[in-house]
């Protein structure tokens, strides 16, 4: 099940800057000139930071399957004024992401991959968009995700191309970086 658009302001509550400060959890990862995406991108909560991050000439390609969450994204781009941002709706079945195959440096999958009903389709076209040193950053909620799942989702990531890194410590989650191998 997909996190409801109505839901949309839950995820943006200033509150959770407390647990999920997006410049510690993203700056190791983003430079400036970066092409980046954000999977499940929402109304930007990770992807104005992520803007910030990459700066002008870099770009975010903004990924969400719901209209009314790019909608909400693009209300957030105009009260920022940031214009290195691409709002990119993808279909249930695929990110359609092709035209960024081999250009992306850095991909954001942040509490969603076990909200898709094809997981091990979207990493294989996440992986098909990095670049040869691509990394991805795959966090999933602890209270949602068990940690068996998480590592069953692991083991098809790594299945699909990717080698573990690190894991970062993102409270209340579960969290790792790879690279794409």
């Amino acid at each position: 099940m997909v996190c409801p658009w109505q839901a949309s302001s839950i995820l943006a509550v200033p509150i959770r800057k407390l647990f999920h400060n997006t410049q510690h959890i993203l700056s190791p990862y983003l430079s400036t000139g970066m092409t980046t995406m954000d999977i499940g991108c929402g109304i930007g909560y990770f992807t104005l930071a992520m803007a910030g991050m990459v700066g002008m000439s870099g770009k975010v390609v903004a990924v969400d399957l719901q209209p009314e969450m790019l909608e909400g994204l693009k209300k957030s781009i105009a009260r920022t004024g940031e214009n290195n941002i691409i709002p990119h709706q993808c279909a249930h079945n695929t990110l359609r992401v092709e035209e960024w195959n081999g250009t992306v440096d850095f991909a954001l999958v942040f509490y969603m991959l076990h909200e898709v009903p094809d997981p091990e389709r979207l990493i294989m076209e996440l992986h098909a968009a990095l670049s040869a040193e691509g990394k991805l950053l795959f966090v999933e909620p602890v209270l949602h995700v068990s940690g068996a799942a998480f590592q069953s989702s692991l083991k098809m990531i790594t299945e699909c191309g990717f080698t573990p890194e690190e894991e970062p410590k993102i409270p209340l989650s579960r969290a790792v970086t790879l690279r794409r191998s």
